[in-house]
């Protein structure tokens, strides 16, 4: 029987040679992808974990298959992690077909039906979309990044140790690219404008690069407090941390910086004990003030003329500049063609993934910058909490805006009650304030539709369910394993 096995081996293999090398000469190279292909899938059966954090890794370092055949293809499928969280998705499906369950206690808890109906809500406004196959689309990719990134990641986390893991398998490729946007920008001087594209081909521009930098910023700050680390790695945490703030400095991406500020002002709130409810009812007081006085407070903006510069105090100063920066004066007009197109359609919006389709017919001189385009083809709504209202109607930003409250909801609490689990306290306010960041820098800007953005936004999402189910006592969770056998 084994030497049958061995002799069927060897003919596989044989023949797998014989049939790549002929397809060799015709130039056809698909058949050498096979073996990377079968070691996913193995992989995904039987170590999906292991996959999952493989993705991770892959993400800061990920080409657009526009990028690879210079833009002969129009499309922004990220290689090699879109193709394989879809990959896991089906696995994932495949092992649910199997008898597998995730745990209970997750997709029970708060933040999970939360995300879970934010994903029924866009599958009901796909239905009524005004171009479905845009949107079956956008909910297919929005799939491939929640289940995997979310819904499969809170299994992976289970194991506290894969939580630094994550962090560090995002940090260690991303230093890489700062490595090079860096080298790229230097051959310029450090200019302003050349920051907007010395970032690709790894990512689409400056904004989105800015927007991940902050994001691990808080991460690597909270490296230097851990006591399971020696201090060489908290060194090389302590450099790491000083060249990603100087690379968001020069990324000259203000939002990023808005978002970093931000996020010190909730870090001062946490430590001063501040409870999660007296900071909501400011934020709502806060916003009743604007709202009673946005009048006034728009001829004040109007009056700041100062655009963006390479001097980066005027850079600082033209963040509030609404009369004549065009990226500010643009995406007034994009919020405003939001608006808009929600007031034509507030139940269902137009459709997921329709904005930039869509958006054209409702601009209005008054709001048109230099940059605008007559077709309205030049991109999204630049918000996640505007574009949605557009394309799900008001219930699409409810839904997503009550993942953001429980998310900082669940992470304030899981601070204060993990006293006694120092470590675990110190990477559940990193977690909380990395995606406050993205909270933040989501009034000004949305990448949820890339791969970039998304697998960290989920992946830290999901890092605090898991704390909460698998680690922390107060809850009574236990530790578990990535999905087990449904009781028979």
């Amino acid at each position: 029987m084994t030497r049958k096995k061995l002799l069927l081996f060897y003919t596989v293999c044989i023949a797998f040679i014989a049939l790549n090398a002929y397809y060799l000469t015709k130039d056809i190279y698909v058949f050498n992808f096979l073996p990377l292909i079968f070691l996913f899938v193995l992989t995904g059966l039987f170590a999906m974990d292991k996959l999952m954090l493989m993705v991770v890794f892959f993400t800061p370092l990920s080409l657009t298959l526009s990028e690879l055949y210079n833009s002969r293809i129009n499309t922004d499928l990220s290689m090699p992690t879109e193709p394989l969280l879809f990959g896991i998705l089906l696995l994932f499906g495949l092992k649910l077909l199997m008898g597998y369950r995730l745990d209970k206690n997750v997709v029970k808890h708060p933040i999970s039906i939360a995300i879970l109906f934010n994903l029924a809500w866009i599958s009901v406004t796909t239905m009524t979309s005004s171009l479905p196959m845009v949107s079956f689309k956008f909910l297919i990719a929005r799939l491939w990044f929640v289940i995997p990134a979310y819904f499969i990641s809170t299994q992976v986390f289970a194991n506290r140790k894969n939580i630094k893991r994550f962090l560090w398998l995002y940090i260690i490729p991303l230093l890489i690219v700062v490595f090079y946007t860096l080298a790229e920008h230097s051959k310029f001087d450090f200019a302003e404008h050349p920051a907007n594209w010395v970032v690709k081909p790894f990512y689409n521009d400056h904004t989105s690069y800015g927007a991940m930098l902050a994001m691990f910023i808080p991460a690597l700050v909270g490296f230097l407090f851990l006591r399971s680390y020696n201090a060489l790695i908290k060194f090389a945490a302590f450099v790491i941390f000083l060249i990603f703030i100087l690379a968001t400095i020069l990324s000259y991406t203000r939002a990023a910086w808005v978002s970093l500020a931000v996020s010190v002002v909730l870090f001062i709130l946490i430590l001063v004990k501040i409870r999660f409810r007296t900071i909501l009812l400011s934020l709502v007081v806060l916003l009743g003030i604007f709202l009673l006085n946005q009048d006034k407070i728009m001829m004040v903006l109007e009056k700041n003329n100062q655009d963006s510069s390479d001097d980066l105090a005027e850079h600082v100063e033209s963040i509030s500049n609404i009369s004549t920066d065009a990226s500010n004066k643009e995406r007034l007009n994009r919020w405003n063609c939001a608006f808009r197109m929600f007031k034509t359609k507030p139940l269902f919006g137009y459709g997921p993934g329709t904005y930039s389709f869509k958006y054209g017919p409702f601009q209005v001189i008054k709001d048109k910058t230099i940059i605008s385009t007559n077709h309205g083809d030049a991109g999204n709504a630049h918000s996640e909490y505007i574009g949605p209202l557009a394309e799900s109607g008001f219930i699409g930003t409810a839904s997503f805006l009550a993942i953001l409250l429980l998310v900082l909801s669940t992470g304030m609490r899981l601070y204060f009650s993990l006293e006694e689990d120092k470590e675990l306290r110190v990477l559940t306010c990193v977690i909380l304030l990395g995606l406050f960041t993205y909270f933040v820098h989501g009034f000004m800007n949305n990448f949820l539709d890339t791969d970039k953005a998304s697998i960290p936004f989920w992946g830290f999402i999901a890092m605090l369910t898991a704390i909460d189910v698998y680690h922390n006592r107060q809850s009574g969770g236990t530790n578990s394993g990535l999905l087990e056998p449904a009781a028979e």
